[in-house]
């Protein structure tokens, strides 16, 4: 039984790197071509093309590895029976259950893996692939960055802090902006606002409080109820926080969660991402589970192009209704952790069913 295992581990190690291997590099040639000319035309360097792409290797290995899965447990299964193997293990009285273990099993560290780099690699090569695009190839200033639970922003005279920027709305929340001396630093005034929208006009701000400063101390106190000021902050510049909660670890996703609610803000969409980020790695586990009862039923037949056509079809589907779900998840539709597994679950639930009409 044992040399059994290892026969079926070993087989579907090498087809499970190979296509892994195979999406990577079709994932990294596709996304050259597509921003090759664009980032040569800003003026970046080939060293900071290749600086671009080996960060986002992480990113890829996240989104590809269900698929590679799967592929791979398709793959491996129609192989052997390809070659009869399947039939000779059948008829020395090894189980199905025993066939699979370590295909679920290697399937289980797959998805262990790639949680580990969501959470300790992706956000520090997400960063530093964010300052590459940003600042080295497109020349963009680097007064705009993120901390862990502030948005800050820096231009000649004033300095902004934001709670959070929602991109759908070009909206700011939780403003503070100070206006300070040239030369010495000292704040001029302080103005305090509950949101700030981008318009056609440039920045304005609502429910504002402004208050002026001479030698250190407050001088005068003003309410508006609409403020508009002179910002350069641009919108390309605020939506890269659109996949802010890539630039986090787990632990410090769910702190900027907890600020966002004791600040009275909804924090439901980084709460669903949150949650995501746990789901998704175990979707390898689930597509493996779902992999082997549609392979053991192709007998023969499984080939590799069975392999290949069934594991991106299934692939998409998860895919898109996991975009869906998770999406109706951000919005409030559903509760987040429903939404983060809701695509696991009907998966492995397909699984099972299938499980259930094989022979054993």
């Amino acid at each position: 039984m044992r040399i059994i295992t290892r026969y079926v581990a070993r087989a579907y190690f090498k087809m499970l790197s190979l296509c892994l291997g195979s999406f990577i590099t079709i994932y990294l040639v596709v996304d050259f071509m597509e921003k090759v000319s664009r980032f040569t035309r800003s003026g970046a360097t080939w060293q900071h093309l290749a600086l671009f792409f080996i960060t986002k290797i992480p990113e890829m290995v996240i989104d590809a590895a269900p698929l590679a899965v799967l592929m791979a447990t398709l793959l491996t299964l129609g192989t052997l029976s390809l070659n009869s193997e399947l039939t000779a293990m059948r008829s020395c009285g090894v189980s199905l259950g025993r066939i699979a273990a370590p295909i679920l099993a290697m399937a289980l560290v797959v998805s262990v893996l790639v949680l580990m780099i969501g959470e300790f690699v992706l956000p520090k090569s997400y960063a530093q692939r964010t300052y590459i695009q940003e600042v080295l190839i497109q020349k963009k200033s680097p007064s705009t960055f993120f901390r862990q639970q502030n948005i800050w922003h820096r231009e000649e005279g004033n300095v902004l802090r934001a709670s959070l920027f929602d991109p759908g709305k070009n909206q700011l929340k939780g403003i503070t902006l100070w206006e300070l001396q040239a030369g010495t630093g000292q704040p001029l005034r302080r103005t305090d606002a509950t949101v700030g929208l981008l318009g056609k006009g440039g920045w304005v701000l609502g429910d504002v409080v402004v208050r002026q400063f001479q030698q250190g101390e407050i001088a005068k106190t003003e309410k508006f109820k609409e403020l508009p000021v002179p910002l350069g902050l641009k919108p390309a510049d605020l939506k890269t926080l659109g996949k802010y909660s890539d630039s986090m670890s787990l632990v410090e996703l769910n702190r900027y969660c907890r600020k966002l609610r004791a600040g009275g803000y909804d924090p439901t969409r980084y709460v669903t991402q949150m949650h995501s980020r746990i789901s998704m790695p175990f979707g390898c586990a689930v597509m493996a589970f779902l992999g082997i009862p549609f392979a053991l039923r192709g007998g023969r037949s499984s080939g590799i192009a069975f392999g290949i056509g069934l594991s991106i079809g299934v692939g998409f589907l998860y895919v898109i209704a996991n975009s869906v779900i998770i999406s109706v998840g951000q919005v409030g539709l559903l509760p987040p952790v429903v939404a983060a597994w809701a695509t696991n679950f009907i998966f492995l639930v397909a699984g099972i069913w299938l499980s259930l009409t094989i022979d054993n």
